[in-house]
């Protein structure tokens, strides 16, 4: 008998211990998997009874009976001794069942189970990722039309540009969203089953079964994918479904964890600025050391995870195209690391993006100051244009300005002092005709543009549209383990 070492002894992954959901972390379970093996294979016989092999009710109850019953000391001793996953709970349902012992697994190839499940698993697996993209979604629209009119001073290079506003830029992340969102809606009603194949793809067994009846092949092949769920399965395929839906499957979780890192790290960027700010609990520590500290460390964290998913992206890439012919077993241990961590990886990061978006603190006074140090200069090309329009020389009124602006950037940059343009501008007998109109010109509201109109027509119109679709997938609240 194998060596048995406690929980606390061995390794175990943080992501289902620390970061993800226990929802995704069962998807990815023993008991699923492995339930889902015995179910495929009650599926099988009880389909191969349907079509008139000798197979009696007694032995598909007997199977059914025995689904959820699995001795996992015996699987691992028979492992042990096979060397072989499937044959090891194979031997122990047979023991469980041993009447329907010699009808299980009939005509069937290892990948049967193991494919097949793993379809089943991914598909449920998408299915919780959609739904923390759904919740994640609603969270930004409430704090985008929240903030839809608060101006704030936009960033290209992460230097002062265009006046923008709080809410379009969560539009940003939002749009980032509901991609995702979209291509995981796709890829949900896309996912073919494999289905019952037999060895190489070819079916031959079956075939055999059946007495060279190919319409009975068919129909089993067609039976078994409905009672799994699935409304259909793979036209072609080896011995193992083509790994190109796994490297679908990752590329759409690496976007998504592409979207969630840009969403984190202008969290972390706006933090910094002090306008913005991540949740931070009543007895939240920030720092060991320094005890004042409130760092964003929700936002670093979906960074960390994200970028550990977006790297998988490759990994899926690489085992598709290392496949030879009808199979290879180069896939399998990677494959057993690379789907779970993927998408328990993704369900972290879309909680803590639910946990951000749900609690930010804006902060409109930061958010003020740091318009009133830039809009002077904005503003100067209008202040500029109706100076003109009073009769002013364009060329002279141009110089002035720019020599004023220079001072106050000097004001400002050099000194730490507050923005004195308008009050330079206000003091040049020049610029008479215009003073009393200056304060009015560098109103935040006025250099917004079309951005508070954008997001009500985002949110009200493509995000409601998706939430109004997915309404029963609202409301689930997330609590994070750390």
């Amino acid at each position: 008998m194998a060596e048995r070492i406690d929980d606390n002894e061995a390794y175990v992954s943080p992501l289902a211990t620390r970061y993800a959901s226990p929802e995704m972390a069962r998807v990815f379970g023993s008991d699923w998997k492995y339930g889902l093996w015995r179910r495929l294979w009650v599926a099988l016989a009880e389909a191969q009874k349907e079509l008139g092999l000798d197979i009696t009710q007694e032995q598909v109850d007997e199977l059914k009976a025995a689904v959820d019953d699995i001795d996992y000391a015996v699987v691992s001793d028979e492992e042990q001794r096979t060397r072989h996953d499937v044959m090891s709970h194979l031997h122990a349902f047979a023991l469980k069942c041993p009447t329907a012992k010699p009808i299980l697994h009939l005509g069937a190839t290892s990948a049967f189970v193991q494919d097949n499940a793993d379809l089943i698993l991914i598909r449920e697996a998408m299915l919780y990722v959609m739904m923390r993209l759904v919740n994640c979604i609603e969270a930004l629209s409430t704090f985008a039309l929240e903030h839809k009119n608060l101006p704030a001073l936009g960033m290209t290079h992460f230097q002062p540009a265009q006046i923008t506003t709080v809410g379009k830029r969560a539009c940003l992340w939002l749009q980032d969203l509901l991609f995702d969102l979209e291509e995981i809606e796709r890829l949900i009603v896309w996912l073919p089953f494999r289905g019952v194949k037999g060895t190489t793809g070819t079916q031959a067994s079956f075939l055999a079964l059946f007495n060279g009846d190919a319409e009975k092949v068919a129909k089993l092949d067609a039976l078994v994918t409905d009672k799994m769920g699935f409304s259909r399965s793979l036209p072609i395929c080896g011995q193992t479904y083509t790994r190109k839906i796994d490297s679908r499957v990752l590329s759409m979780l690496a976007g998504v964890a592409e979207s969630a890192a840009k969403f984190a790290n202008d969290i972390r960027l706006l933090q910094g600025l002090g306008e913005m700010e991540e949740p931070f609990e009543k007895d939240q520590v920030g720092s060991s050391a320094m005890a004042y500290k409130r760092n964003p460390m929700r936002a670093e964290r979906i960074n960390g995870l994200s970028r550990f998913v977006i790297s998988l992206e490759a990994n899926g890439r690489m085992t598709s195209s290392a496949q030879w012919l009808e199979r290879t077993l180069d896939d399998s241990a990677n494959r057993r690391l690379t789907l779970p961590e993927a998408f328990m990886a993704t369900d972290a990061v879309l909680r803590l993006v639910q946990s951000v978006a749900s609690g930010l603190v804006v902060y409109p006074q930061v958010i003020a100051h740091r318009l009133d140090q830039q809009l002077p200069f904005m503003a100067t090309e209008n202040i500029l244009m109706v100076a003109v329009k009073k009769g002013g020389d364009r060329q002279d009124l141009h110089e002035r300005i720019r020599t004023h602006a220079m001072k106050a950037a000097e004001q400002v940059k050099e000194l730490g002092n507050a923005n004195d343009l308008l009050d330079r501008l206000a003091a040049d007998p020049a610029f008479a005709q215009v003073k009393k109109d200056l304060p009015g010109m560098v109103d935040p509201v006025k250099f917004v543009g079309l951005a508070p109109t954008q997001v009500q027509q985002f949110v009200t119109g493509p995000i409601a549209e998706m939430i109004a679709r997915h309404q029963k997938l609202l409301g689930k609240s997330v609590e994070l383990h750390v």
